[in-house]
């Protein structure tokens, strides 16, 4: 028996020919709508975050010149927030954002802010340095590294930057004392490699500095010494 649907050609689902001017592609005007709305908030976003960065830097102008008057009249001490912080920047249309947009924006931020507050600190001549009050030297760790070393051997750890400062320092009266350097001795009894025949040569200069500057006080207390550390690596 004959198929009808072979035999009725009429009966047979007709295919929808392709028009020449049909876009490639699955083209969706929704998703191109959104697209471009998202660009438009983010610009939007960004033109705001400049109108904001404008405020900050004025409001850092304002509290410079009260902090100035307020020098030539001092007043009471009250309890306040504390100097050249802006406010808080709330940007419209953030909530809109994506979570990866939103951090992209936030860094953005703070570098500008970060530059920002380069800039003031170079008008005010001031320098970003470090400061005894952000944590030990490194005369210190190197000192409580050789403590710990004489001291508590279980919990001593090998670190070559502490050793390295020793070793470079260790002729000098004022940064390694009378005592540490006794320990510090007892230390050197240990040394090996590079590091032994280095130590070995910089004893034998400060000798032989010694015997060319005799009236230098400072040069024979470290020839003092050397020759100790040569005795003793030799």
């Amino acid at each position: 028996m004959t198929n009808n649907k072979q035999a009725n050609p009429d009966l047979q689902p007709k295919r929808r020919k392709l028009a020449v001017n049909d876009p490639p592609g699955d083209s969706n005007p929704d998703h191109e709508a959104k697209k471009k709305r998202k660009k438009d908030k983010l610009e939007q976003v960004n033109s705001e975050i400049s109108s904001a960065l404008v405020k900050a830097k004025d409001e850092i102008q304002k509290n410079k010149k009260h902090k100035k008057i307020k020098k030539k009249n001092p007043e009471p001490a009250e309890v306040s927030d504390p100097p050249n912080a802006p406010e808080e920047i709330v940007l419209e249309g953030e909530e809109d954002l994506s979570p990866e947009e939103r951090r992209v924006l936030e860094r953005k931020m703070k570098k500008i802010l970060k530059k920002e507050e380069r800039k003031r600190l170079r008008e005010e001549g001031e320098t970003e340095s470090k400061t005894d009050s952000d944590g030990p030297t490194a005369a210190q760790m190197a000192l409580d590294y050789l403590t710990c070393w004489a001291e508590n051997r279980g919990e001593w750890k090998f670190q070559k930057t502490r050793q390295t400062w020793l070793l470079q320092h260790m002729f000098d009266l004022e940064k390694v004392s009378k005592d540490k350097f006794a320990v510090l001795l007892e230390y050197l009894e240990g040394l090996r490699g590079a590091a032994k025949d280095t130590s070995v040569q910089k004893a034998m200069a400060l000798v032989q500095q010694s015997g060319e500057t005799q009236d230098d006080a400072a040069v024979q207390q470290r020839a003092l010494r050397a020759r100790e550390v040569i005795q003793l690596l030799s």
